[in-house]
Protein backbone atom coordinates (compact mmCIF):
# COMPACT_ATOMS: atom_id res chain seq x y z
CA UNK A 1 0.00 0.00 0.00
CA UNK A 2 1.35 3.77 -1.03
CA UNK A 3 1.55 5.45 2.40
CA UNK A 4 3.65 8.38 1.46
CA UNK A 5 4.22 10.63 -1.92
CA UNK A 6 6.48 13.32 -1.30
CA UNK A 7 7.92 15.60 -4.24
CA UNK A 8 12.12 15.58 -4.75
CA UNK A 9 13.21 19.09 -3.63
CA UNK A 10 16.15 18.62 -6.18
CA UNK A 11 13.86 17.85 -8.94
CA UNK A 12 10.11 19.23 -8.30
CA UNK A 13 8.91 16.85 -11.37
CA UNK A 14 9.73 13.56 -9.52
CA UNK A 15 8.14 12.57 -6.71
CA UNK A 16 8.75 9.74 -4.03
CA UNK A 17 6.52 6.75 -3.59
CA UNK A 18 6.47 5.10 -0.02
CA UNK A 19 4.98 1.78 0.63
CA UNK A 20 3.93 0.82 4.09
CA UNK A 21 6.10 3.38 5.32
CA UNK A 22 9.26 2.56 4.09
CA UNK A 23 10.86 4.36 0.81
CA UNK A 24 10.23 2.09 -2.47
CA UNK A 25 11.02 4.01 -5.40
CA UNK A 26 10.67 7.13 -7.30
CA UNK A 27 8.69 8.24 -10.67
CA UNK A 28 8.19 11.41 -12.70
CA UNK A 29 5.41 13.20 -12.56
CA UNK A 30 3.95 12.06 -15.72
CA UNK A 31 3.30 8.40 -14.50
CA UNK A 32 2.11 9.58 -11.20
CA UNK A 33 -0.66 10.95 -12.79
CA UNK A 34 -1.02 8.37 -15.65
CA UNK A 35 -1.49 5.56 -12.66
CA UNK A 36 -3.45 7.52 -10.36
CA UNK A 37 -0.99 6.89 -7.72
CA UNK A 38 -2.39 8.19 -4.54
CA UNK A 39 -2.28 7.48 -1.32
CA UNK A 40 -3.68 4.64 0.05
CA UNK A 41 -3.32 2.70 -3.63
CA UNK A 42 -2.00 -0.47 -3.22
CA UNK A 43 0.17 -1.78 -5.97
CA UNK A 44 0.70 -5.65 -6.63
CA UNK A 45 4.43 -6.43 -7.63
CA UNK A 46 3.79 -6.72 -11.39
CA UNK A 47 2.48 -3.08 -10.78
CA UNK A 48 5.09 -1.93 -9.33
CA UNK A 49 7.56 -3.45 -11.91
CA UNK A 50 5.55 -1.81 -14.75
CA UNK A 51 6.34 1.65 -13.19
CA UNK A 52 9.36 1.22 -12.69
CA UNK A 53 9.97 0.32 -16.35
CA UNK A 54 8.00 2.78 -17.49
CA UNK A 55 9.89 5.32 -15.39
CA UNK A 56 13.12 4.31 -16.60
CA UNK A 57 12.04 4.63 -20.05
CA UNK A 58 10.66 8.05 -19.46
CA UNK A 59 14.53 8.80 -17.60
CA UNK A 60 15.95 7.19 -20.74
CA UNK A 61 13.76 9.26 -23.25
CA UNK A 62 14.69 12.77 -21.23
CA UNK A 63 18.29 11.96 -21.12
CA UNK A 64 18.35 11.51 -24.94
CA UNK A 65 16.49 15.07 -25.34
CA UNK A 66 19.04 16.72 -23.72
CA UNK A 67 21.71 14.44 -25.58
CA UNK A 68 19.88 15.92 -28.75
CA UNK A 69 19.67 19.63 -28.37
CA UNK A 70 23.61 19.26 -28.58
CA UNK A 71 23.05 18.75 -32.44
CA UNK A 72 21.58 15.93 -34.38
CA UNK A 73 22.30 12.24 -33.75
CA UNK A 74 22.08 8.99 -35.50
CA UNK A 75 19.72 6.09 -33.60
CA UNK A 76 22.77 4.27 -32.89
CA UNK A 77 24.52 7.19 -31.20
CA UNK A 78 21.52 7.56 -29.17
CA UNK A 79 21.53 4.20 -28.21
CA UNK A 80 25.17 4.05 -26.75
CA UNK A 81 25.04 7.23 -24.89
CA UNK A 82 21.92 5.43 -23.12
CA UNK A 83 23.57 2.39 -22.67
CA UNK A 84 26.46 4.33 -21.45
CA UNK A 85 24.90 6.14 -19.17
CA UNK A 86 23.27 3.20 -16.96
CA UNK A 87 19.68 2.25 -18.71
CA UNK A 88 19.31 -0.82 -19.76
CA UNK A 89 19.21 -2.20 -23.39
CA UNK A 90 15.22 -3.23 -23.48
CA UNK A 91 14.89 0.38 -22.15
CA UNK A 92 16.85 2.17 -24.43
CA UNK A 93 15.10 0.06 -27.30
CA UNK A 94 11.86 1.14 -26.10
CA UNK A 95 13.09 5.48 -25.37
CA UNK A 96 14.66 5.58 -29.25
CA UNK A 97 10.99 3.92 -30.65
CA UNK A 98 9.42 6.87 -28.99
CA UNK A 99 11.88 9.33 -30.17
CA UNK A 100 11.41 7.69 -33.61
CA UNK A 101 7.64 8.34 -33.00
CA UNK A 102 8.29 12.00 -32.38
CA UNK A 103 10.92 12.50 -35.28
CA UNK A 104 13.33 13.42 -32.63
CA UNK A 105 15.57 10.96 -34.70
CA UNK A 106 15.65 10.55 -38.07
CA UNK A 107 18.77 8.67 -39.49
CA UNK A 108 17.87 9.57 -43.26
CA UNK A 109 17.87 13.22 -42.35
CA UNK A 110 20.77 13.01 -40.00
CA UNK A 111 22.68 11.02 -42.47
CA UNK A 112 22.16 14.21 -45.20
CA UNK A 113 23.10 16.69 -42.82
CA UNK A 114 26.50 14.86 -41.83
CA UNK A 115 26.83 14.97 -45.51
CA UNK A 116 26.42 18.15 -46.18
CA UNK A 117 28.87 18.92 -43.19
CA UNK A 118 31.54 16.68 -44.67
CA UNK A 119 31.23 18.04 -47.85
CA UNK A 120 31.70 21.97 -47.20
CA UNK A 121 34.02 21.97 -43.94
CA UNK A 122 35.96 18.66 -44.06
CA UNK A 123 36.08 18.75 -48.11
CA UNK A 124 36.04 14.84 -47.63
CA UNK A 125 34.78 12.54 -51.02
CA UNK A 126 32.20 10.04 -51.12
CA UNK A 127 34.81 7.15 -49.72
CA UNK A 128 35.42 8.94 -46.16
CA UNK A 129 31.72 10.02 -45.90
CA UNK A 130 30.92 6.22 -46.22
CA UNK A 131 33.39 5.50 -42.86
CA UNK A 132 31.92 8.63 -41.42
CA UNK A 133 28.11 7.29 -41.87
CA UNK A 134 29.29 3.97 -40.60
CA UNK A 135 31.09 4.63 -37.73
CA UNK A 136 27.33 6.62 -36.92
CA UNK A 137 26.27 3.01 -37.21
CA UNK A 138 23.91 4.28 -39.96
CA UNK A 139 22.17 1.21 -42.12
CA UNK A 140 23.94 0.68 -45.65
CA UNK A 141 20.80 1.42 -47.72
CA UNK A 142 20.99 4.93 -46.42
CA UNK A 143 24.74 5.63 -46.77
CA UNK A 144 24.31 4.67 -51.10
CA UNK A 145 20.63 6.93 -50.85
CA UNK A 146 22.79 9.85 -49.37
CA UNK A 147 26.05 9.71 -51.06
CA UNK A 148 23.99 9.06 -54.38
CA UNK A 149 23.09 12.81 -54.29
CA UNK A 150 27.00 13.67 -53.93
CA UNK A 151 27.37 14.40 -57.83
CA UNK A 152 30.51 14.46 -59.78
CA UNK A 153 30.24 17.77 -60.69
CA UNK A 154 30.53 18.65 -56.74
CA UNK A 155 33.41 16.01 -56.07
CA UNK A 156 35.65 17.58 -58.89
CA UNK A 157 35.09 21.26 -57.52
CA UNK A 158 35.45 20.39 -53.73
CA UNK A 159 38.51 18.40 -55.05
CA UNK A 160 40.02 20.91 -57.79
CA UNK A 161 40.16 23.34 -54.85
CA UNK A 162 41.84 21.15 -52.54
CA UNK A 163 44.62 20.75 -55.43
CA UNK A 164 45.19 24.22 -56.38
CA UNK A 165 46.55 24.38 -52.32
CA UNK A 166 48.92 21.76 -52.91
CA UNK A 167 50.06 23.62 -56.26
CA UNK A 168 50.12 27.27 -54.40
CA UNK A 169 51.88 25.65 -52.03
CA UNK A 170 53.85 23.33 -53.78
CA UNK A 171 55.84 25.75 -56.15
CA UNK A 172 59.31 23.87 -55.73
CA UNK A 173 58.19 20.62 -56.64
CA UNK A 174 58.72 18.69 -59.63
CA UNK A 175 55.59 17.79 -61.47
CA UNK A 176 56.05 14.12 -60.90
CA UNK A 177 56.21 15.33 -57.38
CA UNK A 178 53.15 17.78 -57.29
CA UNK A 179 50.94 15.19 -59.07
CA UNK A 180 52.03 12.50 -56.47
CA UNK A 181 51.20 14.71 -53.94
CA UNK A 182 47.55 15.58 -55.06
CA UNK A 183 47.10 12.07 -55.63
CA UNK A 184 47.61 11.04 -52.21
CA UNK A 185 46.16 14.02 -50.72
CA UNK A 186 42.82 13.46 -52.16
CA UNK A 187 43.00 9.77 -51.49
CA UNK A 188 43.35 11.04 -47.54
CA UNK A 189 40.34 13.12 -48.22
CA UNK A 190 38.10 10.17 -50.03
CA UNK A 191 38.08 11.11 -53.66
CA UNK A 192 38.28 8.29 -55.62
CA UNK A 193 41.25 7.75 -58.60
CA UNK A 194 39.16 8.31 -61.45
CA UNK A 195 38.37 12.05 -59.89
CA UNK A 196 42.03 12.56 -58.97
CA UNK A 197 42.90 11.46 -62.46
CA UNK A 198 40.49 14.16 -63.76
CA UNK A 199 41.11 16.63 -61.48
CA UNK A 200 45.38 16.32 -62.47
CA UNK A 201 44.30 16.43 -66.19
CA UNK A 202 43.35 19.96 -65.29
CA UNK A 203 46.90 21.05 -64.47
CA UNK A 204 48.81 19.59 -66.91
CA UNK A 205 49.78 22.97 -68.77
CA UNK A 206 51.25 23.91 -64.88
CA UNK A 207 52.44 20.96 -64.70
CA UNK A 208 54.93 21.96 -67.63
CA UNK A 209 58.69 22.68 -66.52
CA UNK A 210 61.09 25.10 -68.12
CA UNK A 211 63.66 26.67 -65.05
CA UNK A 212 64.50 22.95 -63.51
CA UNK A 213 67.43 25.04 -61.84
CA UNK A 214 65.08 27.07 -59.63
CA UNK A 215 64.17 23.53 -58.67
CA UNK A 216 67.36 22.17 -58.44
CA UNK A 217 68.49 24.61 -56.24
CA UNK A 218 66.38 23.55 -53.06
CA UNK A 219 65.73 19.81 -53.77
CA UNK A 220 69.52 19.29 -55.41
CA UNK A 221 71.47 20.92 -52.53
CA UNK A 222 69.50 18.88 -50.09
CA UNK A 223 69.95 15.79 -52.01
CA UNK A 224 74.06 16.17 -52.34
CA UNK A 225 74.18 17.62 -48.65
CA UNK A 226 72.73 14.04 -47.31
CA UNK A 227 75.07 11.65 -49.20
CA UNK A 228 78.39 14.08 -49.83
CA UNK A 229 79.70 12.89 -46.19
CA UNK A 230 78.60 9.37 -46.30
CA UNK A 231 79.49 8.48 -50.05
CA UNK A 232 82.09 9.48 -52.65
CA UNK A 233 82.90 9.32 -56.62
CA UNK A 234 80.74 7.28 -58.57
CA UNK A 235 78.46 5.63 -55.55
CA UNK A 236 77.67 9.35 -54.66
CA UNK A 237 77.14 10.16 -57.93
CA UNK A 238 74.87 7.37 -58.21
CA UNK A 239 73.17 8.00 -54.73
CA UNK A 240 71.93 11.68 -55.56
CA UNK A 241 70.90 10.51 -59.31
CA UNK A 242 68.57 7.60 -57.47
CA UNK A 243 66.85 10.32 -55.15
CA UNK A 244 66.73 13.28 -57.21
CA UNK A 245 65.23 10.32 -60.63
CA UNK A 246 62.76 9.25 -57.60
CA UNK A 247 61.47 13.35 -57.85
CA UNK A 248 60.98 13.34 -60.89
CA UNK A 249 64.04 15.28 -62.50
CA UNK A 250 65.12 14.52 -65.99
CA UNK A 251 68.17 12.52 -66.42
CA UNK A 252 70.09 15.00 -68.18
CA UNK A 253 68.95 17.63 -65.41
CA UNK A 254 70.70 15.52 -62.72
CA UNK A 255 73.49 14.77 -64.63
CA UNK A 256 74.20 18.70 -65.33
CA UNK A 257 73.75 19.28 -61.69
CA UNK A 258 75.83 16.15 -60.44
CA UNK A 259 78.69 17.26 -62.64
CA UNK A 260 78.64 21.09 -61.53
CA UNK A 261 78.79 19.68 -57.64
CA UNK A 262 81.66 17.55 -58.48
CA UNK A 263 83.45 20.45 -60.35
CA UNK A 264 82.88 22.59 -57.18
CA UNK A 265 83.86 20.28 -54.88
CA UNK A 266 87.20 19.56 -56.61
Amino acid sequence: MITKITRQKKNVERYNIYLDESYAFSVDESVLIKHQLTKGKVLENFDMDDLIYEDEVRKAFSSALNYLSYRMRSEQEVKNKLLENGFGEAVAIEAIRKLLEYNYLNDEEFSKALVSTEKRSSKKGPTAIKQSLKKKGIAEETQQTVLEAYSEGEQLEIAKGLADKVMRTGSRLTPSQQKRKIQDMLARKGFSFAISKQVIAQFDDEFEVEDWDQKLADQGEKAWRKFQTKYKGRERRQKVKQQLYGKGFPLDIIDAFIDQKEQEDG
